[in-house]
């Protein structure tokens, strides 16, 4: 089992920056992908970006330029710094963890994290 423990969001004015982070525990193995999603309120749950154990990246195209997702392996955490935020980034923020072990795929989440963005 993997647990993924989220801290940061908050409220911010439109403009503003708020850094998110993600700490995993567990049965991690070394190869993994971890990142974010987010869903609004009658939306459904979207990629924010993500970041594979081998420092591949992928990001939303509404986040290009304006977020940057970094990580720690030895740690096994991953963060989001979000910059030029915009209101239509109010959402709960999800950490994710993908892994495969054994040629079984797991999924795993965190909490959720509420990020809201005022005009």
């Amino acid at each position: 089992q993997v647990q993924l423990v989220e801290s940061g969001g908050g409220l911010v004015q439109a403009g503003g920056s708020l850094r998110l982070s993600c700490a995993a525990s567990g049965s991690i193995s070394s190869i993994n992908t971890m990142g974010w999603y987010r869903q609004a309120p009658g939306k459904q749950r979207e990629l924010v970006a993500t970041m594979t154990s081998g420092g591949s990246t992928n990001y939303a195209d509404s986040v290009k330029g304006r977020f940057t997702i970094s990580r720690d392996n030895a740690k096994n955490t991953v963060s989001l710094q979000m910059n030029s935020l915009k209101p239509e980034d109010t959402a709960v923020y999800y950490c994710n963890l993908k892994q495969i072990v054994g040629f079984t795929p797991y999924d795993y989440w965190g909490q959720g994290t509420q990020v809201t963005v005022s005009s």
